[in-house]
């Protein structure tokens, strides 16, 4: 009896250190105050956080950290672009700059989180890189309503 509530006491010690270690490995590593995209080509991952990020409900109220990612890309590699579900779950805007013309893309909340960019258009050539928008609708002093980008997030291509 004494050698099995040993082994048991010994048991839970374990536990409770192996749980420390963990909560504490995990809390040394903080999670990104906004929300990052992240793009895959070519073997390269980039996560980046947002260029610009306002308050919903103000939208001069902005943080601006600039934050932009650099992807080396070539003609036969598309881009792989993942939202999170904190982006998804918003209507988002995707802005594909090519060197001949932009195209822009609306997705509504909650229904695409990853989207295909081709590095190639063949009317429009080159991509220059692409940003992920989150619009919301703002009323100026004469009652106008029109969208406004409150968060942006940014891509650059770079080619060889």
């Amino acid at each position: 009896m004494k050698k099995g509530l040993a082994v048991l006491v010994a048991v839970a010690v374990l536990a409770s250190v192996a749980t420390g270690v963990l909560i504490w490995r995990l809390s040394r590593t903080p999670a990104p105050e906004h929300p990052q995209i992240s793009a895959y080509t070519r073997g390269q991952l980039v996560r980046v956080g947002p260029y610009q990020f306002c308050d919903v409900l103000n939208p001069t109220d902005c943080e601006t950290p600039r934050s932009d990612g650099v992807l080396d890309v070539d003609a036969r590699n598309a881009v792989q672009l993942s939202v999170p579900p904190a982006i998804a779950a918003a209507p988002w805007v995707l802005v594909r700059s090519y060197e001949g013309s932009d195209v822009v893309n609306e997705f509504r909340s909650g229904s695409t989180f990853a989207v295909t960019i081709p590095t190639m258009d063949p009317h429009r050539g080159r991509l220059f890189g692409f940003a992920v928008q989150l619009p919301t609708l703002v009323r100026d002093e004469a009652g106008n309503e029109f969208p406004w980008t409150h968060a942006e997030w940014s891509v650059r291509a770079a080619w060889p």
